[in-house]
């Protein structure tokens, strides 16, 4: 969101920023859909699939602490789950450089490989219980929609932008505001989804 909003500042104008957020969200769900497909063939190639349901809930449940551990201590063991403060410079030097949705989509490429280490537990998480399907194929329909989900903030906050409803500046006021709450609701989520891995 951060990142997105910093290349539809640097647009100038509405429509060249519409165009180069559509671009931009465009290029982080098909990154994150090919990073999943091949992190389920790598699982089916490895035969962990039986041992993975009982790793992602352990995953969940450290991300859930670590976020909730966020909103009481924001920053607090040197680390916090979101993008590192002192990367966003760089990324956002990065988009001040994009002119055209071509060079938003490749954007969104790098910018995906810099957040997903960070970023990407809730993913690792629903791409492990994936992999308990019987195919890789079979889940394919599953995750695109996953994949739709998961950009969907994103595309809120273009079409919220582009149709006046609010501005970047807002939105991004709006996020930092509220970036412990956020924590928080993301913590507890990943907290039940844990539990409820080890008692299914």
């Amino acid at each position: 969101m951060i990142l997105l909003t910093a290349l539809m500042i640097t647009s100038g104008d509405k429509k060249r920023a519409l165009y180069g957020g559509l671009a931009f969200t465009l290029s982080i769900y098909i990154t994150y859909f090919l990073f999943g497909l091949g992190l389920l063939q790598l699982i089916t190639v490895t035969n962990l699939a039986g041992f993975i349901s009982k790793i992602v809930g352990v995953i969940a449940l450290i991300i859930g602490l670590a976020n909730i551990k966020d909103f009481f201590f924001y920053g607090g063991g040197g680390f916090v789950m979101e993008i590192p403060r002192n990367w966003r410079p760089t990324l956002k030097k990065i988009l001040n450089g994009v002119t055209s949705p071509l060079g938003a989509f490749l954007a969104g490429f790098v910018v995906t490989l810099f957040e997903l280490p960070c970023t990407g537990g809730p993913y690792f998480f629903v791409i492990g219980l994936l992999s308990q399907a019987e195919s890789v194929t079979s889940i394919i329909p599953t995750l695109l929609f996953y994949n739709l989900v998961f950009v969907l903030p994103l595309l809120f906050i273009v079409a919220v932008v582009y149709f006046g409803f609010s501005s970047v500046q807002k939105a991004e006021e709006w996020k930092e505001k509220n970036i412990r709450a956020l924590h928080l609701v993301a913590g507890i989520i990943m907290l039940i989804l844990g539990v409820w891995v080890f008692f299914t």
